[in-house]
């Protein structure tokens, strides 16, 4: 079997098999090109060993390239291979060894809750889409949502009464999440008064909660814009984006002590490792719960206790 071949197989499977996003399959099929031209004509995707995925990463490294890139590579890699896998076109994956290089888990930037009422209130609701924005501020920080799935969203995913949404992520699936009396009371009033108005709405784009000035699917840019100009009138002099209302609700949740499961529910994460991030609560904070929780700090604080109880 020849590389594009295959490529193409792969590129299949990930639409109607996977159905994951198109961007990544995008990304995916770029990874799986950039072995395909690494290798050429001389190797062919079923003749690769160990050896060969060897010198692939030496190349890459002696690149420059990030570790991120390098190791993003690496997956698109090892999904092209489970793929071949899955067809019976290989016996045993060449690439089940290959191991990502170690990433650094950086913290990611949050607002404090004050931060995000300053940018709440510095929307102007004057503004012809003021009331659209302040809405969809509101529903980012109250459900922690992704951009694409807050201008994906459905009116009739709303549950508003019931105090939920119904929200399409990751590889088209599914989940419920609250929203709370303060961005329902937003939501209802964008939806009951510009949205219903709104004239000139393309009948494509009916179905969705938020459009833009012409009628149509806001795109991911546009809500990028409008919360940074949102941190801009509030003074906030971090970098801020709607990822940063997303790992702000998921903080501000879990120093609130939200169960951690919850919040992974919430936010959609396959992995609870992924939601484990957020707990990056100050130094006081764990000190006072290891010493409080801990099975030998216990012991120690009740022989405290009455210590000077006797006293």
């Amino acid at each position: 079997m020849d590389w594009q071949t295959a490529i193409r197989g792969f590129r299949a499977y990930l639409i109607l098999e996977r159905s994951v996003s198109a961007h990544t399959v995008d990304a995916y099929i770029r990874d799986t090109n950039k072995l395909a031209s690494f290798f050429g004509e001389a190797r062919g995707p079923l003749q690769l060993d160990r050896s060969d995925f060897d010198a692939l990463l030496a190349f890459l490294h002696e690149a420059g390239l990030e570790r991120k890139s390098q190791a993003r590579i690496i997956s698109g890699i090892k999904a092209f291979y489970r793929y071949l896998l899955l067809e019976d076109l290989l016996e045993k994956d060449p690439s089940e060894q290959l191991e990502s290089p170690r990433l650094e888990r950086k913290i990611p930037d949050v607002l404090s809750v004050e931060e995000v009422r300053d940018m709440l209130a510095a929307l102007d609701l004057s503004h012809p889409q003021g009331t659209r924005n302040r809405a969809m501020l509101e529903v980012l920080y109250a459900c922690g949502l992704r951009v694409s799935e807050l201008i994906g969203l459905k009116i009739n995913d709303l549950f508003l009464e019931q105090g939920f949404l119904k929200v399409v992520g990751k590889g088209n699936k599914e989940r419920i999440v609250p929203i709370g009396e303060t961005a329902t009371k937003h939501l209802l009033f964008y939806l009951e008064t510009d949205r219903r108005l709104q004239a000139n709405v393309d009948p494509d784009h009916a179905h969705l909660v938020f459009l833009n000035r012409r009628g149509r699917k806001l795109t991911r840019v546009m809500v990028f814009l409008m919360v940074k100009d949102a941190a801009k009138a509030a003074g906030i002099a971090k970098t801020v984006s709607p990822h940063t209302l997303r790992h702000s609700f998921a903080t501000h949740l879990i120093e609130g002590g939200a169960d951690l499961k919850a919040v992974q529910d919430m936010l959609g994460h396959e992995s609870i490792l992924t939601t484990e991030i957020y707990t990056h609560l100050d130094t006081e904070y764990l000190h006072a719960t290891i010493m409080q929780f801990h099975p030998m700090n216990r012991r120690e604080n009740l022989r405290n206790r009455q210590k000077k109880e006797e006293e």
